[in-house]
């Protein structure tokens, strides 16, 4: 079969297979990036049928999908929202970081990864998935509880904490040294601090100048502006997803709100390419072995995320409750620890499998832990509460104190 035949067969059998998962996911309310990696892996090498023809056009799709994916994050967000759940969310982020980054670190060494691959496992464990949590919110119905804009709050530090993390990892990748990781890391530092400058005292023109009435304009213009700071970012080692990611925040207003609506179906096709294209990468013969290491670091990270959610609700003043359901939604784990793994295979293969294994096993249990850690826990406070008193006997009983009185008549703790 001719090289172009082949590639058009076999792109668009991928892209019809894509949207066939993608409607068998939504039908069984599950995120399709599970599904999606595991299309990858029956594609892939030494998968049910390897794909040849599509493999470069399918990498390069992939690269694309991730500047999408970084740039749609940072249209979310505003300058003057991430400067101020940077003010107010910072001690979360920092107990976000220590309890999910240290199980990646510690899980690395162990293996034998060396310091560049516990620093690319530790941002694995560390960095929640924000696409799967949101639509688990959308679709429990939970935008409009108290312990949301705290949720958000952590996400958003994770997020501009990706702006420092990557071009580090990508410096100590490229094995440029201490020196080199330092001029990586202050010029990203820099970046970062200008965009946010720019975006907050000349955001408007900013956006005025990329602004057009003609949709088509607009997203030729917002997308081609994003590949090309993108692949500046990438000379600058940088990375390609930051800059995308500053784009994004540097565009606000009616601009935003345009782009995200243009450039969202692309952004989930590219999105969906570049999850089977990680899949394509792995082996499905190398993921058995590593089943057990991933399933504990599962394990053990979904307590430590659910600790992130209680401590940071408990500083809002969110009730017991909220502070589970908080912790409970930040455990999936979906785009960012393939993005951070996909760039680290390159120099240590082993740590896709892991990633492949312990993201697909997070992003299942994700939506469960959203919906049954506030119940499973708040009966088991019950039962322990129960086991603790103990009745007195008849005829002793006391006058009960203000303390005893029931939540109808000291009230209820917000939750």
């Amino acid at each position: 079969m001719h090289d172009t035949t082949a590639l058009l067969v076999e792109l668009g059998s991928v892209i019809l297979g894509l949207g066939i998962i993608g409607r068998f996911a939504g039908r069984i309310g599950l995120s399709p990036i599970p599904l999606y990696l595991l299309a990858g892996l029956a594609f892939g090498v030494g998968g049910l049928l390897p794909l040849g023809a599509s493999e470069e056009f399918t990498a390069i799709g992939a690269e694309i999908g991730v500047i999408l994916l970084l740039l749609l994050l940072g249209l979310e967000y505003s300058a003057s929202e991430l400067v101020t759940s940077l003010k107010t969310q910072y001690p979360s982020g920092v107990v976000d970081f220590v309890l999910n980054a240290t199980p990646g670190a510690i899980a690395g060494l162990i293996l034998g990864w060396g310091p560049v691959g516990a620093v690319a496992l530790a941002g694995v464990t560390w960095i929640s998935s924000s696409g799967v949590i949101a639509k688990v919110m959308t679709d429990m119905g939970r935008l409009g509880n108290r312990e949301t804009p705290v949720i958000l709050g952590v996400l958003v530090i994770e997020d501009l904490a990706m702006a420092v993390y990557l071009p580090l990892l990508t410096a100590m990748l490229a094995g440029v040294g201490l020196a080199g990781g330092s001029i990586a890391l202050l010029i990203a530092l820099g970046t970062v601090g200008f965009v946010l400058y720019l975006a907050l005292r000349h955001g408007r023109l900013i956006s005025r100048a990329v602004s057009s009435d003609n949709p088509e304009m607009l997203l030729l213009v917002v997308l081609g502006l994003t590949v090309l700071v993108a692949g500046m970012a990438q000379q600058l080692q940088v990375s390609a997803a930051v800059g995308a990611f500053l784009v994004g925040i540097a565009l606000s207003g009616e601009v935003a709100e345009g782009a995200r609506k243009l450039l969202t179906p692309l952004r989930d096709l590219f999105a969906a390419v570049f999850f089977v294209f990680f899949g394509l990468s792995t082996d499905p013969a190398e993921i058995p072995p590593v089943l057990l290491p991933a399933a504990l670091l599962a394990i053990v990270t979904v307590f430590t995320k659910i600790g992130t959610g209680w401590y940071a609700s408990r500083r809002a003043g969110i009730g017991p409750r909220g502070r589970w359901r908080a912790g409970g939604t930040l455990v999936a784990r979906g785009e960012f620890s393939i993005v951070i793994a996909g760039l680290a295979v390159a120099t240590e293969p082993r740590i896709g499998p892991i990633a492949t294994a312990y993201v697909l096993i997070l992003v299942i249990a994700g939506p469960l832990t959203a919906r049954w850690t506030e119940p499973v826990a708040t009966k088991l406070q019950a039962a322990l509460a129960g086991k603790r008193k103990k009745p007195a006997p008849a005829g002793d009983q006391p006058m009960p104190s203000h303390d005893d009185l029931t939540p109808e008549h000291a009230g209820r703790d917000s939750d």
